[in-house]
């Protein structure tokens, strides 16, 4: 139990004050001796278990009605985890507010989100409380900004869904850098959240940074976390995965893939209705899922031979999120691949032009120009998807240009020079080249996503028959996609905001590994790194929300109804836009699909040795997480002093009125 004026908790000793006026009493009386009282005292003798006892229940009383006094005026709070965790008015509190599409997932049997429901609860607990100062971190700008209550959520646009994911670390460094910068006085933070794995991204090294730095505050910062982790097995996600537009003899058609995902284990077949909607245009088409993912490949829409560009949605049926019900996409006709090669090794060399200059479809114009590193200069880079880099790292200015390429979207792939210099670029290094006379086999690869995942038509792509005769090893911060016998990196992806990186810790020259000979994993990854490239040069986008849009001209206009949010939010709601000349789809992230959720364990490590509360609540949940018990200890003291008053009454009158 804690209290909302805990500083009146002082007055505690006042309920020692029946016993001091007692004992005082005790003290102003002489006992003498005389005679002729001997047979009164004993008379009274007779009846003193009964006269003590009932003048200790008469203390006891005047004590707890005291008591009760002082605790019902220093306002005490219960219900589980408040009664521990709060702790008086805070001079500032912050809050942390998750506005990911998971958090829209709809509680069972109610129609509020975890949202909306996370939004009451902390609008009616933190008012409760009080504060001398609200602010506001929500997950799409990750910028502090006050408010003028915390009933202010409830109707703050600000405060409403979003179609971007959460960056709970980068939010935590938001509030430290305000408490830092304002040095408040007592400060609180509320976290609001379900716990989603992408959105925390607990295996990052920024966790332990950030603890060092709470830490280090002078004033300290009680942290509160109002969870949902739960998930609902019951909800379906869809997702496009494809769209391409061909010519036919009788006009065009959109030829359009998705995949249909459910949270669970489940393995009962569903047929699901899937509409496609072009531009008004509508027809469904029945889906079979079964277990945790089904795809559909290549759907074929009619649309008119002139429509050359345009836009769609692909939605199914309501059900626990709204939020991943529907996908929007665009189409127009595909800009021109292209490829810049700079290699030091001529046997490198040409697989990797090879690789990626043949198209895997007509529609596809798909080129490789080999440059060298004096050239770099000259290259058109905003017409270039792909840069495919086996020399030594760039330095200087040629390093700038490659950080700017990825900054504006574009993909490039490293692999290891002969000789491996000090040079560093995205937080990378070469190390040493380790050969041998056997070759080393491919131990682990990720088949579910990314530049290794499986093909259209579900199979698997045969990583694990690439045979490494020579490998390069790497130092730097990294995510292994492949890992080679003995746990070297094989490819390894770099974390970016915008673009791709990555590193191969070996070459295609037959000497170094069997990926030109054997070429398919070579050129499904070249063509993978061109499409993620190239999708950022044409004038139909895809984009996942809250993506930073650089090169795309503002302001955007709504061509279709998303989520409703503030028009300066337009990156982070999900619908179809116009910027300029450019039509851009905007949909929630891959990662929101998954219903992955940190472990409770894990949380308590992240926010260990900080003044850390923990409680799980559910959507839709109408109780609230505090309330105020003040009258149960006025009603205490109000009992106290009746049974007191009885207690003191003369034993004849309460004789008397026990008779009558």
């Amino acid at each position: 139990m804690s209290f909302l004026q805990p500083w009146l908790l002082a007055g505690l000793p006042l309920v020692a004050l029946p016993i001091i006026i007692h004992l005082v009493n005790q003290r102003r009386f002489q006992t003498i001796q005389w005679a002729a009282m001997m047979f009164l005292l004993a008379a009274r003798r007779m009846a003193r278990g009964y006269s003590r006892l009932r003048q200790w229940l008469i203390m006891l009383f005047r004590t707890l009605a005291i008591a009760g006094l002082v605790f019902a005026v220093s306002r005490p709070l219960a219900s589980g985890w408040l009664g521990l965790a709060a702790g008086g008015r805070a001079d500032t509190t912050i809050i942390l507010l998750d506005r990911s599409p998971s958090m829209q997932e709809r509680g069972s049997g109610t129609g509020e989100s975890k949202l909306e429901t996370g939004r009451k609860q902390l609008a009616q607990t933190l008012q409760t409380i009080g504060s001398d100062r609200w602010v506001l971190v929500e997950s799409a700008m990750n910028e502090p900004y006050e408010l003028d209550s915390a009933a202010a959520l409830l109707n703050l646009p600000a405060a409403g869904p979003a179609s971007a994911a959460a960056d709970l670390p980068a939010m935590l460094r938001a509030a430290h850098d305000y408490i830092r910068r304002n040095r408040p006085g007592r400060t609180e933070i509320w976290i609001c959240s379900d716990l989603r794995a992408n959105d925390w991204d607990a295996e990052s090294g920024r966790w332990a940074t950030l603890r060092e730095a709470f830490l280090e505050l002078p004033q300290g910062a009680r942290i509160h976390l109002l969870a949902y982790p739960q998930a609902a097995t019951s909800n379906i996600a869809v997702r496009v995965t494809d769209v391409r537009r061909q010519a036919t003899s009788d006009g065009a058609e959109l030829l359009v893939s998705l995949s249909l995902s459910r949270e669970g284990d489940s393995e009962e077949k569903i047929s699901l209705p899937v509409q496609f909607d072009i531009e008004g245009a509508r027809s469904v088409v029945n889906v079979e899922l079964v277990g945790s993912k089904t795809e559909l490949k290549n759907h074929q829409i009619p649309i008119e031979r002139s429509r050359e560009r345009g836009w769609g949605r692909v939605s199914i049926p309501a059900d626990a999120n709204p939020a991943d019900d529907d996908f929007y996409f665009v189409f127009d006709n595909p800009p021109p691949r292209r490829t810049i090669v700079v290699a030091e090794d001529a046997q490198a060399q040409r697989p990797l032009q090879l690789a990626a200059d043949v198209a895997p479809d007509p529609a596809f114009q798909c080129s490789a120009e080999v440059v060298t590193e004096d050239q770099l200069s000259s290259v058109e880079w905003d017409q270039i998807a792909l840069l495919l880099w086996q020399a030594p790292l760039p330095t200087g200015a040629d390093a700038e240009l490659v950080q700017s390429f990825v900054d504006r979207g574009g993909v490039v792939a490293f692999f290891p020079p002969r000789n491996p210099g000090d040079e560093e670029l995205f937080g990378v290094q070469w190390q040493t080249w380790v050969t041998g006379n056997e070759h080393v086999a491919v131990e682990t690869w990720r088949s579910d996503e990314d530049m290794l995942s499986r093909t259209l038509s579900g199979a698997a792509l045969p990583v694990g028959q690439l045979e490494i005769g020579g490998h390069c090893g790497m130092k730097g911060e990294f995510t292994p996609l492949a890992t080679l016998r003995g746990g070297g990196p094989l490819l390894a992806r770099v974390p970016t905001k915008r673009g791709g990186v990555y590193f191969w810790a070996t070459t295609p020259a037959p000497a170094d590994s069997t990926l030109a000979t054997s070429g398919v994993v070579l050129y499904a990854f070249v063509q993978r790194a061109l499409a993620a490239g190239s999708a950022v040069l044409g004038k139909a986008r895809q984009l996942d929300a809250g993506e930073p849009d650089g090169d795309i001209p503002t302001p955007w206009n709504a061509v279709t109804e998303g989520d409703q949010g503030l028009s300066t939010e337009a990156s982070f709601h999900r619908g179809v836009y116009t910027a300029g000349d450019r039509l851009l789809a905007v949909n929630r992230p891959a990662a929101e699909d998954g219903a992955s959720v940190v472990a409770d364990a894990r949380v308590a490590e992240l926010f260990h040795d900080l003044n850390f509360a923990r409680v799980d609540d559910a959507a839709g949940n109408l109780r609230s997480l505090i309330q105020e018990i003040w009258r149960i200890f006025l009603a205490t003291m109000l009992i106290a002093l009746v049974l007191e008053a009885v207690l003191c009454l003369p034993k004849a009158a309460r004789a008397a009125g026990a008779t009558s």
